[in-house]
């Protein structure tokens, strides 16, 4: 900044110094070219205002004025009445430097006015941007309570209307099926009855876990225990369909404040949808950690790492809406019924997914105590 002040400073100085000379150094008898040269001393006085307002206008043309009033006094001999005209034109430059430095001033202080309301509207529109952001996220919210509530009053008719008479009719097919060895075709018939029953009879399990509300006594839990129990079970899934399952170490033996059954409950959901997004193998890894916040104890963080497919953008904003499912077996509600739970437990529940390169859960936790972290 002050190298280019420095710089326009030196190129009004040689600009008045060049027309000053072209003056002294150019015969008396040449009006013609004096009446130019004057007119010349115009444009540093104008190009000085612009650059430096008011204040070097004036000061320019104060400066103009110094060096060419010897120009009259002692080259022109300084009649006041034949040379009236040229004292005019002094008195000229200083009204144009004046003029037009105040006018390049308000300019330049109206310019900046204009920046700082385009700066305060942007503030402004940054911060709609948030607030509309926020609405849609409450709005969601509202949605999703909106299913949940619904779900709650047809689980309550669903458990009244089916779950009994399908306990009935699988204790029947499996009297009826004592009656055939393996092998017959009405063996086979009513396996199938009581395979589909059983599948039945979990959709109705799916919709009473997202209608009951969470327990309210929440009680310590161990993080690493509960992760280890839920590798035990699907430690068989696992190898059937050829993933690698690991479950590393924390660094800290993480305590959390909840409900152990609840949390296996969404982890398990979680582990179950890895394991069956990688149908030619693969690897699931889960891995725990603590993030520092400002609460003493910090943050739990549960990541299920999978090798599998991935989901697609579309699909992923939709993956916590209940019912949805690509699964043709799927009923669309074990993410919905994970997220809840973890919800109800303080935490959040992210999904993040590459196509082709696979999909990471994570789970954040109030952690309630972490034995060992340093």
């Amino acid at each position: 900044m002050k190298t280019s002040i420095a710089i326009r400073i030196s190129l009004l100085a040689l600009f008045i110094i060049a027309i000053s000379l072209l003056h002294y150094l150019t015969p008396l008898h040449m009006h013609y070219l004096h009446d130019i040269f004057q007119r010349l001393y115009y444009l540093p006085i104008i190009l000085a205002a612009i650059w430096f307002g008011l204040r070097g206008g004036l000061a320019c043309s104060l400066a103009v004025s110094i060096v060419y009033a010897p120009h009259i006094l002692f080259q022109w001999g300084g009649h006041l009445t034949l040379e009236l005209e040229k004292y005019l034109e002094i008195v000229l430059y200083n009204i144009v430097g004046g003029v037009t430095g105040l006018l390049a001033q308000r300019e330049r202080e109206r310019s900046a006015e204009l920046l700082r309301t385009a700066e305060g509207l942007e503030q402004s529109y940054k911060k709609l941007q948030e607030q509309s952001q926020q609405l849609i996220a409450i709005e969601e919210n509202l949605r999703r309570a909106e299913k949940l509530s619904t779900l709650g009053e047809m689980a309550a008719v669903l458990a009244h209307e089916i779950r009994n008479p399908l306990g009935s009719i699988r204790g029947t097919a499996e009297i009826l099926r004592d009656d055939y060895r393996p092998g017959d075709p009405k063996y086979e018939f009513i396996d199938i009855q009581i395979r589909e029953t059983e599948r039945l009879n979990r959709v109705v399990e799916d919709f009473l876990r997202m209608a009951r509300p969470l327990p309210t006594e929440l009680v310590p839990c161990r993080v690493q225990a509960e992760l280890e129990t839920v590798s035990m079970l699907v430690a068989n899934d696992a190898r059937e369909r050829k993933v690698s399952l690991l479950v590393k170490p924390a660094v800290a033996d993480l305590v959390v404040r909840g409900n152990g059954e609840k949390l296996r409950q969404a982890f398990l959901n979680i582990a179950i949808n890895s394991l069956q997004a990688m149908q030619g193998g693969g690897s699931l890894t889960i891995l725990t950690s603590v993030c520092r916040t400002e609460e003493p104890t910090g943050i739990c963080e549960i990541r299920f790492c999978d090798s599998g497919e991935g989901i697609d953008a579309e699909s992923l904003s939709k993956i916590f809406e209940p019912f949805y499912t690509t699964k043709p077996d799927g009923t669309g509600l074990g993410l919905a019924i994970s997220r809840k739970i973890v919800e109800g437990h303080g935490g959040t529940l992210q999904v993040e997914s590459v196509v082709g390169e696979g999909t990471t859960v994570l789970i954040k936790l109030p952690v309630l105590q972490a034995e060992g972290y340093p």
